[in-house]
């Protein structure tokens, strides 16, 4: 029998669209299957949180407008960072010239609350600033997470610490069942950090603090609260009162750069084998113990880390986070840059001129994240893709040289 081409195409068609729909109808079944696997966890589950003081009434109340779980979490689990970490970049956007200028007006506009909570809890308000602006951006941007949506998705769904996700929830709970917030309103991280200074729950419970005594601790929108909070969690770790994180030094011609890690050292033992603080001026208390870092290589810049940068690790176990809290304190309270350069092998730019960097980019349509002036794994991508297209050398770098090959120079 023979076919006319429009009744095969239409048969072609036919077939097409019915693959096409069996395929939505598999993804349907598979996702009201997981679903329904969801919704029994929270079921079982109900009892978990019973048995740990959170009770029915605030259970049901909470998990009733809670039915799946948070697809976009369950998207990033599987995620892996395209790129390596690089600390200039984290440097270059977590201490930009605009988070220093907003840092330095958000201790104007507080001061009166940061000398109080300097009272109370002994803690350098700087640090506090720079806490609260590289977690949110001073309140700029706290998530966009459910945080019992989110911490349910990862206590019913996460590969690994399960255990630790469904604590904190229990925890975030308890938060909802004492009043402190409306469930509706805990909004946070995809990780369940919450508030102006992205703390988990366990912590709230731990450190939060009450900073006007109205009976609530509320980070979420209580500016002092959230600050006397983090102030709160940096004393009890052992905040040490009136001295500074660390300092970045220069070290003398052969010196042994395999003292690196080295605990145990104190200023006045750094300072005879002849390392020195940048600016020239003597270690204060020469009996501290100081720890040797090169946070970008034995070729990049040297610091002497003191306690309190472990105290910062506290908040984030990360050296990087450490450094870039300790120096935006520094940079808020009216000092300068490093002075070291970074061994980045590339010209850097400044905040307009990375957010150039993006806009030309997304005008070319390699990049489709915000624009802001932060280098990380996407604006990187993009860079690369553009680099590998125009046939240049793929770096992924945000550099002077990219600028001005964006703009045909």
């Amino acid at each position: 029998m023979k076919l006319h081409r429009s009744s095969l195409f239409a048969r072609l068609a036919a077939a097409a669209f019915l693959a096409a729909t069996a395929v939505l109808i598999l993804g349907a079944t598979q996702t009201a299957n997981a679903d329904a696997a969801f919704q029994k966890w929270v079921r079982d589950f109900r009892n978990v949180a019973a048995r740990s003081g959170v009770s029915t009434k605030t259970y049901d109340a909470v998990f009733a407008t809670i039915s799946a779980p948070d697809r976009d979490i369950i998207g990033r689990m599987g995620n892996q960072a395209e790129f390596e970490f690089r600390i200039w970049d984290y440097m270059d956007s977590s201490v930009s010239e605009e988070r220093v200028k907003n840092g330095r007006e958000m201790r104007r506009k507080w001061a009166n609350v940061l000398s109080q909570i300097e009272r109370r809890y002994h803690v350098d308000r700087d640090v506090v600033l720079a806490v609260w602006g590289m977690e949110t951006r001073y309140g700029g941007y706290m998530g966009d997470h459910n945080v019992i949506e989110a911490l349910a998705t990862l206590a019913y769904g996460a590969p690994r610490r399960k255990k630790f996700w469904r604590s904190e929830l229990i925890n975030a709970l308890k938060i909802v069942q004492a009043g402190h917030i409306r469930h509706a309103d805990m909004v946070g991280s995809w990780a369940g950090a919450m508030g102006h200074t992205q703390f988990m729950p366990s912590s709230w419970q731990k450190f939060a603090a009450d900073y006007d005594n109205d009976g609530r601790k509320d980070i979420w929108t209580n500016i002092p609260d959230a600050l006397a909070s983090t102030a709160n969690y940096l004393d009890r770790h052992g905040w040490q009162t009136g001295k500074t994180w660390g300092y970045e030094v220069r070290l003398p011609a052969g010196f042994n750069k395999g003292l690196e890690g080295k605990d145990g050292i104190t200023l006045g033992k750094w300072q005879s084998l002849g390392v020195r603080r940048v600016n020239g001026k003597p270690f204060p208390r020469g009996a501290d113990r100081a720890v040797l870092k090169f946070p970008g290589g034995k070729n990049g810049p040297a610091f002497l880390m003191l306690r309190n940068f472990y105290i910062i690790k506290r908040y984030n176990n990360s050296d990087a986070y450490a450094l870039a809290v300790g120096h935006l304190a520094d940079r808020i309270a009216g000092f300068g840059p490093f002075v070291q350069e970074w061994p980045r092998g590339y010209t850097p730019l400044d905040d307009d001129g990375r957010k150039e960097v993006q806009q030309r980019l997304k005008a070319l349509g390699f990049y489709d994240a915000p624009v802001s002036g932060a280098v990380g794994p996407k604006t990187r991508k993009a860079i690369s893709d553009y680099q590998k297209r125009a046939g240049i050398e793929v770096n992924g770098e945000a550099s002077a040289e990219l600028l001005k090959h964006l703009r045909g120079g």
